[in-house]
């Protein structure tokens, strides 16, 4: 297995049952409904960190205020630290307002990191890797304009600052876009589709986006380029305790394009099973499915597969050299079933990859 993974999950702390959330729970009943905190400090080790650890936790709750019906709100917090010196803090989270009349979604945080670098297309080079800091921003804000769905506006902003690379390696030479500072700063319309079930484990129905970003210099980024996105995954109970979930994921890029925003393939979301990042280009489409099967009480099992297509302006999809990768996970239910995500996935073109996570990938 390429990263060499411990992952030592020390304790699973549900403190909505514990004498701590006993101690918040008068206050915040005034404000949150049904909630539930989960807190896992960690241990790890990887070839590009020495030894890491820190702390990671989600919540999610329910507005007091809001209707039964109306779906749970999400926010993660975390911060790691590395035997190396580098840092990762973020904070990600999904808010319904006002029975579902707004939404919020956002992936903030700050990283003091180094990742690999394997090329663009299909043209592979050794692995290189590379150091970088950046701060990253990417918010959502939509409003309910029917039922079910949603009209918004997106920001993305980066400043990918790269503080050192391979010697002799392609970033080094200079001839990739953002090789040495990128900065991205995009606004722009999204229009979102909800019919799921459930917001954490959704048994049927849809969730889905299209947005339209073009991060150009008005904005304060560094180079002018267009991004359009498409990104819905659809569930279908196939019995009592088995649903059949699919992604359909969609990338099309215009102009100059850094090599850190460009569509990638891999990571524990878009193609498990290889490094995320392992295959980049300016175009994308990427299909996957996943059986999940609810075993016993809290227990879960799931197997799951993808294909994925690059391309460019040249060639807009190059269908005759397709990717793949498949796997199986093991799933711990928790409140609200938020489910603790491991998986371990496998792929041709590398040894295997494990993810352990919160929240499915779809």
């Amino acid at each position: 297995m390429r990263f060499s993974i411990l992952l030592l999950l020390f304790q699973i702390i549900h403190l909505s049952n514990s004498f701590a959330a006993d101690f918040f729970r008068d206050s915040t009943d005034r404000i949150l409904g049904n909630k539930s905190i989960i807190a896992l400090p960690v241990v790890f080790r990887f070839p590009e960190t020495g030894w890491g650890g820190g702390v990671a936790g989600t919540a999610s709750w329910n507005w007091a205020k809001d209707l039964t019906t109306a779906k749970p709100s999400q926010a993660s917090v975390g911060l790691t630290f590395t035997q190396n010196k580098q840092i990762l803090a973020f904070l990600p989270f999904n808010i319904f307002l006002n029975d579902n009349k707004y939404y919020l979604n956002a992936d903030i945080g700050w990283y003091k990191y180094n990742f690999f670098y394997f090329g663009i297309g299909e043209k592979q080079v050794e692995q290189e890797r590379y150091d970088v800091k950046f701060p990253r921003i990417k918010l959502l804000a939509a409003k309910q304009i029917r039922h079910n769905l949603y009209v918004g506006a997106r920001i993305n902003f980066e400043n990918y600052r790269i503080t050192g690379t391979v010697d002799g390696g392609e970033l080094a030479s200079g001839i990739i876009d953002g090789s040495d500072l990128s900065r991205t700063s995009a606004l722009g319309p999204a229009l979102l589709l909800d019919t799921r079930d459930a917001v954490f484990y959704p048994r049927k129905g849809v969730f889905g986006e299209i947005n339209v970003l073009p991060s150009s210099m008005i904005f304060g980024a560094d180079r002018n380029f267009i991004q359009t996105t498409i990104d819905f995954s659809g569930y279908k109970s196939l019995a009592k305790k088995l649903v059949l979930a699919g992604n359909y994921y969609n990338v099309f890029s215009f102009g100059n394009v850094p090599f850190s925003q460009l569509a990638q393939l891999g990571g524990p979301k878009k193609m498990r099973g290889i490094y995320q990042g392992y295959f980049r280009d300016k175009n994308t489409l990427l299909l996957q499915g996943e059986l999940r099967w609810e075993v016993w009480k809290f227990i879960g099992l799931t197997s799951f597969s993808s294909i994925g297509f690059l391309g460019n302006e040249k060639d807009i999809l190059r269908f005759s050299l397709p990717k793949f990768t498949y796997g199986m996970g093991l799933r711990i239910s928790t409140k609200n079933h938020l489910n603790i995500r491991l998986d371990y996935g496998l792929s041709p073109y590398d040894k295997g990859n494990f993810y352990a996570t919160i929240g499915e990938a779809f």
